[in-house]
């Protein structure tokens, strides 16, 4: 893998391990006395300077309480792991509000195709 691939994995990744903590309602602090790491690990992670491993990813989906595949899909960008994530965020809305988001999405893409 090219080090521009590995740096833009590891701010992927790092935004989507920010994310499950926030969503999780943890602290920085209280994932690194999770993990038995220091504060500034975890920052490292979030931050995308570091790529954890998988055994590290392992130890995050169990504190957010997901799979190591959400976090690693969130950060992809293959098309099918987007969609993947896209179906995950649409599956808790009512019908409504899934119809609203797929009306929005698709105007967006056709805004953002003409460019």
């Amino acid at each position: 893998m090219v080090e521009t691939e590995m740096k833009l994995l590891s701010s992927l990744v790092g935004r989507a391990i920010a994310k499950r903590r926030m969503a999780s309602e943890l602290t920085q602090e209280q994932v690194a006395e999770r993990l038995g790491v220091g504060v500034e690990a975890v920052s490292r992670l979030e931050r995308g300077v570091a790529l954890p491993t998988v055994i590290r990813l392992g130890e995050l989906a169990d504190i957010f309480q997901c799979k190591i595949e959400d976090l690693v899909t969130e950060a992809s960008p293959r098309v099918s792991d987007q969609a993947k994530h896209i179906e995950q965020l649409l599956f808790s809305l009512e019908s409504d509000d899934r119809l609203m988001v797929l009306e929005l999405v698709e105007k967006l893409a056709y805004r953002l195709s003409k460019k």
